[in-house]
């Protein structure tokens, strides 16, 4: 096992938009291309004694798809993953707002 990061890497590639949502498609003339946010890490180790480890995990969010039928290319989100998504970010965003806007007032 002396290539274990190596191992680690391999199985953890196939994470991705592929997890999520397949394989491109082609649907009576439509290309279908899925779009999604992947992210994993990974780490391995060796103690003194010879004894290894490792682990790792990874997470991918479906965001949508591009659509394309004929010359025309578009973008349709998955709503549900972009709500899910933005609710932390709004909520971080109105928190930072407020205490800027309470340490404008003093």
């Amino acid at each position: 096992m002396a290539n274990l990061p190596l191992e680690l890497g391999k199985q953890f590639a196939s994470l991705g938009v592929t997890t999520v949502y397949g394989e491109q498609q082609d649907v009576d003339g439509i290309r279908i291309v899925p779009v999604a946010l992947t992210w994993s890490g990974f780490g391995a180790g060796e103690d003194p004694s010879g004894g290894t480890g490792g682990g790792g995990g990874g997470a991918a969010v479906p965001v949508g798809a591009y659509i394309r039928k004929g010359d025309d290319l578009r973008f349709e989100p998955n709503l549900v993953s972009l709500v899910a998504v933005g609710i932390p970010f709004v909520w971080v965003a109105g928190r930072a707002l407020s205490r800027v806007i309470r340490a404008l007032k003093r």
